[in-house]
């Protein structure tokens, strides 16, 4: 063989390893989620990898708001999951989406409280009380969307002493002491087990937030984006999401 040819064969050779070596270690999906789903999609995306392998997701958890005005801004989304559908509408109409979103679980809200409860909340009208310090997630934010309708339901009237960006701040901010209550979901409650106790809202008070899912419209968008999606939807996505206390949709 000449050179040539040898040169020829060497990177004919290099091309079909490097060819290889990306199929077996593929890009992983991108994921934005809202960060109610934290724990629940992280266990998600292991489960997903095992089924799946060599897929994997990597994720980026914020408020449902801040996830959309990402993708609009241009960030290289593969996968959008918010805590409410309204939110996502906004990726629908601009035709940021590329099919329709689809419901893969819902929450019920809950009172997120001190451990051991030592202000003694035991509903909705506590937090209404003056020597109580409340928090909520701001009114663009889904779970604050959906704690007003609560409040409301309960003709309770509440003055958050802050407003934040989203219901981990929320929890974060009660664990830490620097809030004695605040409206979030019974997952979140449940994921914090041990840091914060919780105070349930009776359903006729309560508020069901519907999850949908759906995959972004991007070029070099990740193949197994729509596998992802499909195994949020599946049997086996549905028992790992009802281990962190969500419901079926």
């Amino acid at each position: 063989m000449t050179p040539r040819l040898r040169l020829a064969a060497g990177l004919a050779l290099a091309l079909a390893l490097g060819s290889g070596a990306r199929a077996e270690h593929p890009k992983p999906v991108l994921v934005f989620a809202a960060a109610s789903l934290t724990e629940s999609f992280r266990a998600l995306g292991e489960a997903f990898a095992r089924a799946h392998a060599p897929a994997r997701a990597e994720f980026s958890f914020a408020g449902s708001p801040a996830l959309v005005a990402q993708i609009e801004s241009g960030a290289p989304a593969d996968v959008i999951a918010t805590a409410d559908a309204a939110t996502l509408a906004r990726l629908e109409e601009s035709g940021a989406l590329a099919d329709a979103p689809a419901v893969f679980a819902r929450n019920r809200l809950e009172i997120a409280v001190e451990r051991g409860n030592p202000k003694g909340v035991k509903g909705l009208a506590d937090l209404a009380r003056e020597d109580l310090v409340v928090i909520l997630c701001a009114e663009t934010v889904p779970a604050g969307r959906y704690a007003r309708e609560a409040l409301k339901a309960a003709g309770v009237a509440v003055e958050p002493k802050s407003l934040e960006e989203n219901v981990k701040a929320v929890l974060n901010k009660v664990a830490l002491g620097e809030a004695d209550a605040g409206i979030v979901y019974t997952t979140d409650v449940r994921s914090a087990a041990g840091r914060v106790a919780g105070v349930a809202i009776p359903d006729a008070q309560n508020t069901i937030a519907s999850y949908p899912i759906a995959l972004v419209k991007r070029a070099g968008a990740q193949p197994g984006a729509r596998a992802f999606l499909d195994f949020a939807l599946s049997a086996q996505g549905q028992a790992v999401l009802a281990r962190f206390g969500f419901l079926p949709p």
